[in-house]
């Protein structure tokens, strides 16, 4: 089994690539003063932004793996393992690192809309390339947060250290909208691929066996995480994923119920819902009559 370095700490991912801990709860990690290292699995204990200004092996992150070129950032969550794939040779880390305990951000604002930055959660080729221009605004914030960090502690610092982090975070969402446009070749076919599968589901026994297509579902049938699947989605069409497969299903709902041979219980269940009343509830809000009254209507 391969080795698995936990880092719970800022200090113990400082000490790990020799870098001076100035704060316990944040640091900008210089990762050329690491020693030469071998790929292993790495627990994070706190929120982690690479700055990849080199390449030096593939970055894994769950089940996938990271595109992790020069001018990539990659955004890790608290709790989440990942590793260097690589041929096990050493190799030497190169670029910086922002990384913060979640205990530096409790009572801020921030704390408050973490869970907006959904690229914590992103995986596979899903990580963020930087132009040159980009990239020099996420090292000036860098800066900034390193020069916080190197003066004397006074009532300031933790305002502006989270002010400069929040700041990175909102130039990421802003560089991530502009991803999703940019790489439309990489992303190309996705909302088919999508639309697809959901017809294919419906078409098949999956609903009265598995249930109600899910997101999580889907992005795994399409090989993306949930969080970027959701966020690309929501870019194309202007409704999240949950909201895209509720309109699909009414869609097919609208067609099904014309079947007279069938009752609304049975077209309920094969749609996937294990109790028709929530089938009943969902179709009148969508439509804004019941099943039957939708029926009913278009028959006489």
């Amino acid at each position: 089994m391969e080795k698995l370095r936990r880092f719970e700490t800022v200090n113990d991912y400082n000490v790990f690539n020799n870098n001076e801990t100035l704060h316990p709860l944040v640091s900008i990690v210089d990762l050329s003063k690491a020693d030469q290292r071998r790929a292993s699995n790495m627990y994070f204990g706190f929120y982690t932004i690479f700055l990849k200004e080199v390449k030096c092996g593939n970055l894994r992150y769950g089940r996938h793996t990271y595109d992790y070129q020069e001018g990539t950032l990659v955004f890790i969550a608290p709790g989440q393992v990942v590793s260097v794939d690589n041929t096990g040779e050493l190799y030497q880390p190169q670029g910086k690192a922002l990384i913060f305990h979640p205990d530096l951000i409790l009572g801020s604002s921030l704390a408050g809309h973490m869970d907006n930055y959904t690229f914590f959660g992103y995986q596979s080729n899903e990580a963020l390339h930087l132009s040159q221009r980009e990239r020099n605004l996420i090292l000036e914030c860098f800066s900034k947060i390193s020069y916080e960090l190197e003066q004397s502690i006074d009532h300031h610092s933790k305002k502006l250290i989270i002010s400069n982090i929040e700041l990175l975070l909102n130039y990421s969402v802003r560089f991530y909208d502009r991803q999703f446009i940019t790489r439309e070749n990489v992303h190309q076919g996705t909302l088919e691929k999508f639309e697809s599968l959901l017809n294919g589901y419906f078409k098949s026994d999956k609903p009265e066996k598995l249930g109600l297509p899910t997101v999580t579902y889907c992005a795994d049938e399409l090989n993306l995480s949930s969080n970027y699947f959701g966020d690309l989605i929501k870019k194309q069409t202007g409704k999240s994923a949950q909201e895209y497969i509720q309109s699909k299903l009414i869609a097919i709902a609208k067609e099904r119920i014309f079947d007279i041979d069938k009752g609304i219980s049975q077209v309920a269940y094969e749609l996937g819902f294990k109790y028709p009343q929530h089938f009943t509830r969902l179709f009148k809000k969508a439509v804004g009559q019941t099943p039957n009254e939708y029926r009913n209507n278009r028959l006489n």
